[in-house]
């Protein structure tokens, strides 16, 4: 997913990337390159910005099932659950879906809990010797402002 993140930086640096409009100030994640997506915006340039990298649970669930096709998955390897969280950016006024950290399951997620967005891998090709990097949401102890 090349530019909805950084890439080759250490875990603190780590962030989703969006677009924000100079018109209207509207924030897009997944970015948005061509227009603002705002109906009211009457237009202006999209540029860049990192997403905060705390946030807020307001919701979350775990998959527990096998999705059926067209999930591409291999059906000789055992299923492993894992646990979806909605995380609400207050500064971008926006929630961010994405999957949590291996090892954080619903039970460690109370809605209104702070996380923090953190490098995960999405899957690996030994094949091709690449691992395909993607976002997760951890649980954080509260040291200050959701920046």
């Amino acid at each position: 997913m090349a530019g909805w993140f950084t890439e080759d930086t250490a875990e603190e640096g780590f962030r989703l990337l969006g677009t924000r409009c100079s018109g209207c100030r509207s924030v897009h994640f997944p970015r948005e390159d061509g227009h603002c997506r705002n109906p009211r915006c009457t237009g202006g340039e999209l540029e860049e910005v990192p997403l905060s990298k705390r946030g807020t649970v307001w919701s979350c669930t775990d998959g527990r099932h096998r999705p059926p096709p067209p999930y591409v998955s291999d059906p000789a390897v055992p299923w492993t659950p894992y646990t979806l969280v909605a995380v609400e950016l207050a500064a971008e006024r926006m929630v961010v879906l994405g999957q949590a950290a291996p090892g954080v399951g619903v039970e460690d997620l109370p809605v209104g809990s702070v996380v923090e967005v953190v490098p995960g891998v999405l899957d690996e090709d030994p094949a091709a010797d690449a691992v395909h990097t993607t976002w997760n949401w951890r649980p954080v102890a509260v040291r200050g402002s959701l920046s």
